[in-house]
């Protein structure tokens, strides 16, 4: 049976050190330009020639558009409308990541903690930067909700602050464990098929199947939940709720 996490290995296609530093274009590199190009082309083929009547490539660019824009307006409100790109962008990059992955013999970056690790921090950052900007030393006020008892303040502060610093972690582990552990099952399931012959291997080949067809959901949904948390993230910083 192949091992299962070899689908994991960073491999350098274009080895490269800068300072003693490995900057090696690798696969992980290589996936992520093939999701940037694939999702620009393929936003840019649906809008190409707009239509009163639109074709199927229309109604998906649409259909997106208008998914992440009611999110930002649910989520957000009506402030949240300039951040619209940054917010469009991050779900294309997870959702690319995630779908591309399911392609055999592709590679999954959205299943490398340094990655979602790398994208949480940026998102992360963004938004308590923005919230400085925008509040001031105001922005402090975020820790300590309003109607909470004076007695209390010394417990609360302390959770709020902590709760408010573990949001790359939590944010980056759900993407990632995720989508590690659902390709793992599928590479295991698969070596079953595969060890057991073909008469017993009928079996776990058909819940492979299955598998595969929630891995797909699974894709989408943390694509989702990883975008409406950095809505969240970001309504906080611009109303301090």
């Amino acid at each position: 049976m192949a091992d299962p996490l070899h689908q994991f290995e960073i491999t350098p296609i274009i080895p490269l050190e800068i300072a003693g530093i490995d900057v090696s274009f690798t696969n992980s590199s290589l996936w992520m330009i093939i999701s940037m190009v694939v999702s620009i082309v393929l936003m840019m083929v649906s809008i190409r020639k707009p239509a009163m009547i639109p074709g199927r490539m229309q109604v998906m660019a649409e259909g997106m558009y208008e998914f992440i824009a009611s999110m930002v307006r649910d989520n957000i409100g009506s402030k949240g409308r300039e951040y619209f790109p940054m917010i469009f962008t991050i779900f294309m990059i997870v959702l690319m990541g995630n779908m591309l992955g399911m392609i055999p013999y592709s590679f999954t970056y959205t299943s490398h903690i340094a990655v979602t690790m790398g994208l949480a921090l940026s998102i992360f950052i963004f938004v308590t930067i923005l919230g400085f900007v925008k509040h001031g030393l105001h922005f402090f006020s975020l820790f300590c909700p309003e109607g909470v008892p004076l007695a209390l303040k010394p417990l609360i502060i302390p959770i709020e602050v902590l709760s408010y610093l573990i949001r790359p972690v939590t944010l980056s582990v759900r993407l990632f464990a995720n989508m590690m552990a659902g390709h793992l099952m599928l590479k295991v399931f698969a070596g079953f098929s595969v060890g057991m012959g073909v008469a017993l291997g009928v079996l776990p080949m058909f819940f492979n199947v299955a598998l595969i067809g929630f891995e797909f959901l699974i894709a989408f949904l943390q694509a989702y939940v990883f975008t409406i948390l950095s809505c969240i993230y970001l309504k906080d910083a611009i109303e301090l709720h």
